[in-house]
């Protein structure tokens, strides 16, 4: 897949994308932290150890991409990430809101559909090179407000942890949207500093739900 649209890419060779191929090691180093905050805690936590796992397979789907541009490692780099973000609201809605967890997996479909419905809307608004970050909005939108409903239910550390990763997930977001539109004054492009600073985010949000109270 040639004009895959991320600045470093000059060419179609393997490390045609060094940056963006060797920060892929943030999501490695986030599995690693949380698998050790886990072991930690003395208890099994299943969904957190998938979530984890899930992680891990993030970072590897998008290091494939970034070397080997094609479709079927773009699915190898999308579909995880989705993945991720639909069951993490899903267990954000449960273990950090108290809903059921049919309601919680019902709540976490709806979620993703407004996110697909957001970026729909919000896509034919922006730039060209910056399109492909209207779909991560809503995302945005959800840990905001995960981390306000946490707060009025009074779980003010919960709210506190979803909250920062919530900037962080904003600072990542401004790299990404940037890459293309400051090519010419960074020709290494910014896409480096999305996975580097969402490696950091999806850590701190696996850390959100293994610290979080349990009933």
């Amino acid at each position: 897949m040639q004009g895959v649209g991320y600045c470093e890419r000059l060419g179609g060779a393997f490390w045609a994308e060094p940056l963006n191929a060797v920060s892929n090691a943030a999501f490695l180093l986030a599995a690693l932290a949380a698998w050790l905050l886990l072991r930690r805690q003395g208890r099994r936590d299943s969904p957190a150890e998938a979530l984890t796992a899930l992680v891990a397979i993030i970072g590897i789907g998008s290091f494939l991409f970034h070397t080997m541009p094609q479709r079927w490692t773009l699915l190898a780099d999308v579909v995880p990430i989705q993945l991720f973000a639909l069951c993490y609201f899903g267990l954000a809605l449960n273990r950090f809101l108290g809903l059921s967890p049919l309601t919680a997996a019902i709540g976490a479909l709806f979620f993703l559909g407004a996110c697909f419905g957001l970026a729909s809307s919000l896509s034919p608004l922006l730039p060209a090179g910056m399109r492909g970050s209207a779909g991560y909005a809503g995302f945005l939108i959800g840990l905001f407000g995960v981390a306000l409903a946490a707060r009025l239910r009074g779980d003010s550390a919960t709210a506190a942890r979803i909250a920062g990763a919530g900037l962080v997930f904003a600072l990542s977001l401004t790299f990404r949207s940037l890459d293309s539109v400051l090519c010419g004054a960074v020709p290494f492009g910014l896409h480096w500093g999305w996975h580097l600073l969402n490696g950091l985010l999806l850590y701190l949000l696996l850390r959100a739900a293994i610290l979080a109270p349990r009933a």
